[in-house]
C-alpha cells in the first residue's frame, strides 16, 4: 500500500498538488490565475460573490474516492497502471482539522509566492491572494470519507472563511449527521438512471446509487443553500432529461446547475472532445429542464458553459469581501 501511496503522491506532485499531513492537497485553480494576471473571474464569483483570487481549492481526501468517473479531469490510478480501490483500504487516522485548515492556507501562499514579482498584477489583489476568505472543499477525491468533514467545515468558518462542500453523495450518513453545514452544500447528479450512472461514474462501493438518491433526498433538511450539479457529457448522461427532473423536484434544492464537461486534464483518456456540450447545447438542455421543473434560469457564464436554475429570483450571494 505505501508503495502505492508514493507512486500516487509522485504523480500528484509532478501535477502541482501542494500535499498537506496524510490526506489533503491544495491545488491552484486555473480561475485564480486568470483573475490576478487577467482580471477574469469563474462563474462561483459570478453566481456567488465567491472572489475568484482568494478561493482555496483543497480536499481533505486526496487519494480516496467512492467513484471514477470517466469525465474527471483529475488524475485516477488506473490511469497509471495502479490497482487502488476504495474498498481495498482503510483512510488513515485523520489529520487534526485545525492542522489541515493553517497548512492548507500555508500551501497557498507557496502557490502564490512566483506571483509577487509579476508586474502586471496590482500589490493589493495579491496580498488578498495570499489571504483566501473561501474554502472550495471539492479538488479531487471524495471529501465526506474524511471522518471529521464537519468540524474541517467549522475551522475554515472559524478562520472568518466561507466554505462549499461538494459531494459525491455516496455516503449519505455522513450528510445526515453533519455537526456543522457549510456556506453551500453540493451534490453532483451525473446520471438520470442507475445504469448510466455505473456507466458514467464506475462506483467503487456497493449501493453507490442508491446512497446517490438518499442524500439528494435529505438536501431539504439543509439549512444552508444547496446545490445539484449536473456535468453533462454528450453520448453518455446528456439524456433522459425527464428522469433528471424527476429526480431534482424531490430534492428542493435551492439551486441547480447545468454544466458542460470539459475535455481537459486526465479526462482526455477516457473521453473524446465531441463528447464536450457546447454552452448553447447546455442552455437548450437547462431550458428542457426548466420547463420540467419549474426552476427559473436565473444566470448563465458562457466561458464555463455553465446555467444556473433556481426557485429563487437572484442567487444570494454569499461570499465574503473583506
Amino acid at each position: 500500500m505505501q508503495q502505492i501511496l508514493e507512486q500516487l503522491i509522485t504523480r500528484l506532485k509532478r501535477e502541482k498538488y501542494q500535499l498537506v499531513g496524510k490526506h489533503s492537497a491544495v491545488k491552484k485553480c486555473s480561475w485564480l490565475h486568470q483573475s490576478l494576471t487577467k482580471g477574469k473571474v469563474c462563474y462561483k464569483q459570478k453566481f456567488y460573490g465567491i472572489q475568484s483570487h482568494r478561493c482555496l481549492q483543497m480536499t481533505p481526501s486526496v487519494f480516496y474516492c467512492t467513484l471514477r468517473c470517466l469525465f474527471c479531469w483529475r488524475v485516477q490510478p488506473e490511469d497509471l497502471n495502479i490497482n487502488f480501490k476504495v474498498d481495498e483500504t482503510a483512510f488513515p487516522t485523520p489529520d487534526d482539522p485545525r492542522f489541515i485548515v493553517e497548512e492548507s492556507i500555508l500551501a497557498q501562499r507557496r502557490i502564490l509566492s512566483g506571483y509577487k514579482a509579476h508586474v502586471e498584477i496590482e500589490r493589493k489583489k495579491y496580498e488578498e491572494a495570499l489571504n483566501p476568505n473561501h474554502a472550495a472543499i471539492s479538488l479531487t477525491g471524495e471529501p465526506t470519507l474524511y471522518p471529521l468533514i464537519g468540524d474541517l467545515i467549522n475551522e475554515f468558518h472559524r478562520k472568518g472563511m466561507t466554505t462549499f462542500l461538494v459531494t459525491n453523495g455516496t455516503n449519505p450518513k455522513v450528510l445526515s449527521q453533519l455537526n456543522h453545514e457549510p456556506t453551500q452544500l453540493y451534490i453532483s447528479l451525473h446520471a438520470p438512471n442507475k445504469e448510466i450512472f455505473a456507466k458514467t461514474c464506475r462506483p467503487q462501493i456497493p449501493h453507490a446509487w442508491e446512497n446517490v438518491k438518499e442524500s439528494l433526498e435529505l438536501l431539504k433538511s439543509f439549512r444552508c443553500p444547496t446545490v445539484v450539479r449536473l456535468t453533462l457529457v454528450k453520448d453518455l448522461n446528456m439524456t433522459k432529461i425527464e428522469d433528471y427532473a424527476k429526480l431534482i423536484q424531490k430534492t428542493e434544492s435551492t439551486y441547480v446547475e447545468t454544466k458542460s464537461y470539459m475535455y481537459v486534464g486526465f479526462s482526455r483518456k477516457r473521453l473524446t472532445y465531441e463528447n464536450m456540450p457546447t454552452h448553447d447545447e447546455i442552455k437548450v438542455f437547462a431550458e428542457k429542464l426548466s420547463e420540467l421543473t419549474g426552476y427559473k434560469i436565473i444566470d448563465e457564464a458562457r466561458d464555463s458553459r455553465v446555467v444556473l436554475l433556481s426557485r429563487l429570483d437572484k442567487p444570494i450571494k454569499v461570499g465574503k469581501t473583506s
